[in-house]
């Protein structure tokens, strides 16, 4: 009904619903009438005259929507008269209220029914226009309340008396009616709630025994969630009058919370349709619909709630608090939302409307003030920026698990639960979190219960440089396959190295384009880009380090802390300080997500999950000797004297084995970095200084910059051909090796034999030997590439797939 346009839809579904039978039509207001009518007494009230704008804006646009609607003069002058002289009316009660500054419940619910009066009596017009007989129905006699203005309440037997009279008087094929109106004994104007046209069919329905009632809206029926925040919504096409109840109750607002109720008891259908796609089904609301395939019907949420907890230990065994509780909001004419109660009897829990806080502090603290002067109980204590979270299903009764599912999904994703309220129906699954994540908790939810095949991972990218782009390379080829075949939505939401920071607004980036798209991207530090993560609080959300930024390993423990999974290529956290590397790893656990750094030894080689399922398997790890630098084993395998060391190291470099500076690969601090890591892994308490390292290197190759380096290298090739010749004249190899045993680690050069596990270990290839109780002679090998951004870049994927929880 907002505009002339839309009152021609509606005229269009009317006619042909007639040529079935005789049809009542209810209708509300203009599309923000009401709204207009509520700023005109507000501002009349605090004597600010420009109400009186708002109210010719109100008239000229009725008057424009009549004759647009009217397609004679004649017709257009039938009508104009009587709408002049409501709008004369308005303006009085206008500035009646302007003189007495005061708005009072009453005087507004007879200011706000000028909307739908408005409004019905254009249909009439336009239908009789049309050569269709219509009769005008005053909704304020027929529908009987009491004078709680605002949401009076309906007395049903005198309303069905009016209803049965009025149509024994009026018989015709079409009625039409103001909804939201009625009328007290005394004849003065009430309101049933905003939303109450709905509810006024409701009524009418019911009272004239319809053979159904249909809810004519802007959406195609009741959806599985609300699509503002669930992209992925669908629609309910079958629904029991019980589960739309639960749905409505709980902020569903295609569909007024009271307007089941009626119908209900008839028996008589409820159909929701769309009034600009009306071939679409909708949704059905009945008795017995068809049984669901899932145990979930829908999700909704309500915001804006309030906790209210009274607590203390005069409560504890003693009777009426509850009671008493309840009978000082009713007073106050509060609506109890939730409730919940411990087992311990020592608090009361329940959920209001945020706007209800002050006066429920208020009456409630005044009922108990003598426990609370005592000390016997605690004043009250409101929590606010809450919302609930809702599961309804008729499938959900005596079905096991549901709830286990719920925790577990929202678990995963750091959606805290602050209260918990299930009907012993079974039918409403209840969850109090806050405001903030209800956007996350519905998605999640969504995916959980309607989505089983497809699940959305969010991934934040951070270092774009030779294994980050192979990633991206990999993430980009293999989307649709993860789509198809895991049911695996991977999305990267946001790029960021040294320089710029490329988000997505909505849907992920376009992998395609990203490199280009990312040079004009603005800068963001690394502590911005961790408040944007936060921030953005999405489902499944992933922060993948491929750098070797220590700054960077600083944002895991917030990034954990919010249960954001973290992959780590960077070696840096891991193998900080022991009590830094510990608090990561708890910080995973109780935030029930992953931190996940398989390509810190190894690169893609499953070294590190080999030895979790080791431990985890209660095998206990004796000793391990490792190669763990496929840059080193790629220089030792290709240096024999007959080319300089610095140009084997250098060749090693050009083909992407080394870090920039290759000193931190041949110093041997890296090895030493990995095998404290699997160290650690073991069970071991090691820090980075209990790990003795043996650097072939002379001193001065570590002084200056890389090409210094170089310079130094050469300086000193006599001393690696000194270390070549000695190995080589034993028949022996020479390999960079880790080693632990016994609580102790060590990295060095070392001769090695032929028949020897590290021996035969070619190109940039590493190798871990495992000792264990089960494997005490015989050691279980892990062997393979080592180093390369290609393999690299694979072993981060393969822990995003892990973190993702196929």
């Amino acid at each position: 009904m907002a505009s002339a346009e839309n009152i021609g839809k509606v005229i269009a579904i009317v006619t042909s619903a007639l040529a079935q039978g005789p049809v009542g039509l209810v209708v509300s207001a203009l599309g923000g009438t009401t709204d207009a009518l509520i700023s005109i007494g507000r501002t009349a009230a605090a004597g600010n005259e420009a109400f009186r704008t708002t109210l010719r804006q109100l008239e000229t646009r009725h008057l424009t929507a009549a004759e647009a609607l009217l397609p004679t003069t004649e017709a257009q002058a039938a009508i104009q008269p009587w709408l002049t002289a409501r709008f004369t009316e308005l303006a009085l009660l206008a500035d009646g209220i302007f003189a007495l500054s005061e708005l009072s419940p009453r005087t507004l619910d007879r200011l706000m029914s000028y909307g739908e009066l408005l409004s019905s009596r254009l249909v009439v017009a336009a239908f009789q226009a049309r050569g269709i007989a219509a009769v005008w129905a005053d909704s304020r006699q027929l529908i009987r309340t009491n004078s709680r203005f605002g949401i009076a309440q309906v007395d049903e037997e005198i309303t069905q008396r009016q209803v049965t009279y009025f149509q024994q008087e009026n018989p015709a094929s079409l009625w039409v009616a103001p909804g939201f109106i009625a009328a007290d004994a005394e004849g003065h104007t009430t309101t049933l709630g905003r939303g109450g046209s709905d509810y006024t069919a409701a009524i009418l329905a019911a009272a004239l025994g319809a053979g159904k009632l249909e809810i004519w809206t802007d959406v195609s029926g009741m959806l599985t969630a609300d699509p503002r925040l669930v992209r992925s919504a669908r629609p309910i096409p079958r629904i029991s009058y019980e589960e739309a109840m639960e749905l409505s109750h709980f902020g569903a607002k295609v569909l007024y919370a009271p307007t089941v109720q009626p119908v209900r008891r008839r028996g008589i259908p409820l159909w929701i349709k769309n009034t600009f796609a009306p071939q679409d089904y909708g949704t059905l609301v009945e008795v017995a619909p068809p049984r669901s395939i899932g145990v979930v019907r829908g999700l909704s949420s309500i915001s804006h709630l309030a906790l209210l907890n009274l607590e203390g230990s005069g409560m504890v065994g003693v009777p009426g608090f509850a009671a008493r509780l309840f009978a000082a909001l009713a007073r106050a004419r509060l609506n109890v939302v939730l409730i919940t109660q411990s087992s311990s009897e020592h608090s009361i829990c329940v959920g209001v409307s945020e706007g209800d806080v002050p006066a429920a502090q208020e009456v409630v603290n005044e009922e108990f003030a003598g426990e609370i002067a005592a000390g016997r109980l605690e004043p009250l204590r409101p929590e606010t920026g809450l919302a609930i979270v809702a599961l309804v299903g008729d499938n959900m009764r005596n079905h096991p698990g549901i709830s286990g599912r719920l925790f577990s999904a929202l678990g995963h994703n750091g959606v805290n639960i602050r209260a918990i309220a299930q009907g012993a129906s079974e039918r409403n699954i209840s969850t109090v979190i806050r405001a903030d994540d209800v956007r996350k908790a519905i998605n999640v939810l969504h995916e959980e219960f309607f989505e089983a095949t497809h699940k959305q991972v969010n991934l934040f990218i951070l270092g774009p440089g030779n294994v980050g782009g192979k990633l991206l390379g990999q993430l980009t080829q293999q989307q649709g396959y993860l789509r198809d075949k895991l049911g695996l939505d991977l999305r990267v939401v946001a790029i960021a190295n040294s320089r710029h920071c490329l988000v997505s607004d909505e849907g992920g980036l376009d992998l395609r384009t990203w490199p280009e798209d990312l040079d004009k991207a603005s800068k963001l530090s690394l502590a911005e880009l961790t408040q944007l993560i936060i921030d953005k609080n999405l489902r499944n959300s992933i922060f993948v380090d491929v750098t070797a930024n220590p700054a960077a390993a600083g944002q895991y423990a917030p990034l954990l802390a919010r249960s954001v999974a973290v992959v780590a290529c960077n070696k840096i956290a891991a193998s900080a300080d022991y009590a830094s590397y510990r608090q990561l790893k708890q910080l995973a656990q109780d935030f029930n997500t992953k931190y996940l750094f398989e390509t810190n030894v190894g690169a893609a080689l499953p070294v590190i999950g080999t030895l979790g399922d080791l431990t985890r398997s209660g095998d206990v790890v004796r000793r391990m000797q490792a190669v763990l630098s496929g840059t080193l084993n790629f220089v030792f395998n290709n240096y024999d004297g007959t080319r300089p060391f610095a140009e084997v190291v250098a060749q090693a470099q050009a083909e992407g084995y080394t870090e920039p500076d290759p000193r931190l690969d041949l110093n041997g601090s890296d090895v030493a970095r990995k095998i404290l890591i699997l160290a650690r892994e073991a069970g071991e308490k090691l820090e980075m200084s209990d790990v003795a390292n043996e650097s072939f290197l002379p001193a001065s190759c570590l002084e200056g910059d890389v090409a210094a380096f170089y310079k130094q290298l050469a300086v000193h090739e006599a001393h690696f051909r000194s270390l070549y010749d000695a190995a080589a004249g034993q028949g022996k190899r020479l390999k960079f090796v880790a080693q632990y045993a016994d609580g102790q680690a060590s990295v060095g050069l070392q001769q090695i034999a032929p028949g020897h596990d590290l021996y035969e270990l070619r190109g940039k290839d590493n190798v871990v030997l495992f000792y264990t109780d089960r494997y005490p002679e015989q050691p279980l090998v892990v062997k393979g590439a080592g180093a390369g951004a290609v393999v690299t870049a694979s072993g981060v994927f393969a822990d995003i797939i892990r973190a993702s929880n196929i």
